[in-house]
Parts: structure tokens; sequence; C-alpha cells
């Protein structure tokens, strides 16, 4: 099992913020073969779902954004991956349930929206996402957007 921490970025080390890059180009530049900037600007704005196993490599990572960064009116999770040694190993249902739950505890009552691979439609649906819209390519994969209703109490 993965141990799991997140961080805002100006906690990053010099080498893992490396570290992140290079899983992140290795999953959707090498893996998926899409050509985009990764460095977007958004990074210095999230926080970085970071997933190691026991000799500290990363495993596991998605980035966490507050509202207003990627949506209006949502937080986000992105660049949501995990390398081959764990894939189909329940780490990335692990990492999602991590992620939401520090989603919630960073941004309580916002609600989470992210745009999932269609392939992984009922992933995102059995962790109580909901399909909205139509699907549409992004980076030349079809995507779709999904919603995840925060149940937090508004007082």
């Amino acid at each position: 099992m993965l141990q799991y921490s997140c961080l805002p970025f100006s906690a990053l080390s010099g080498a893992e913020l490396y570290e992140v890059m290079a899983v992140r180009q290795t999953v959707f530049a090498v893996e998926q073969d899409c050509a985009y900037l990764d460095a977007d600007g958004k990074d210095l704005a999230a926080w970085h779902a970071l997933g190691r196993n026991e000799e500290g490599a990363i495993l596991t990572y998605a980035r966490l954004l507050p509202e207003g960064i990627a949506y209006d009116g949502y937080a986000s999770i992105g660049r949501v991956l995990s390398l081959k040694p764990v894939r189909g190993s329940g780490e990335g249902r692990r990492l999602m349930e991590f992620s939401m739950a520090q989603c919630q505890k960073l941004w309580p009552g916002v609600s989470i929206k992210i745009s999932a691979q269609t392939y992984l439609l009922a992933f995102y649906t059995s962790l109580g996402f909901s399909s909205i819209g139509e699907s549409y390519l992004e980076d030349g994969i079809p995507h779709v957007a999904m919603i995840w209703q925060s149940h937090a109490l508004v007082e």
C-alpha cells in the first residue's frame, strides 16, 4: 500500500517537483502520446496528492485545484495517474478517495468537477461522479465532464 500526502506547490522540493513532472510526462506524453503544455501555470495554485511506495517513489499522483482555477464554481481534480507497477491494485481508487477527501478538507462544501477519459466513466461513477454534457476530444482522447456534488452542510 502506498502512503499518501497532499502538499501545496510551495511545499514541494525541487526534487519532488521534478519527479511529479516526470511521472506526468511518463503517463500523458509518452504512454498516451499527448502533445500539450503540461506546465500550464495552474500548478502554482494547486495542491499535489502524492502516493509513494516504501522507497519514496511517486507511483500515483493527482493535482487538486481550488474553485475558479479550472472551472468557475467548482474545485477540480486532474492529472490523475497511476504508474504501471500499481495499475489494477486498487491504488487508483485510493488516490481518488484521498484526493476527494482532501478537496473537502481544503474547500469545504465546494463540489468537484473533472474532465474524465470516457473509458474511466464507470470508475468515476462508482466514486459518486455524474456525467454532464456530451463527450468531447481533449488532446485526441475522448473525455466527458463529470461533477461530484459536495454533501457538506451549508450553514
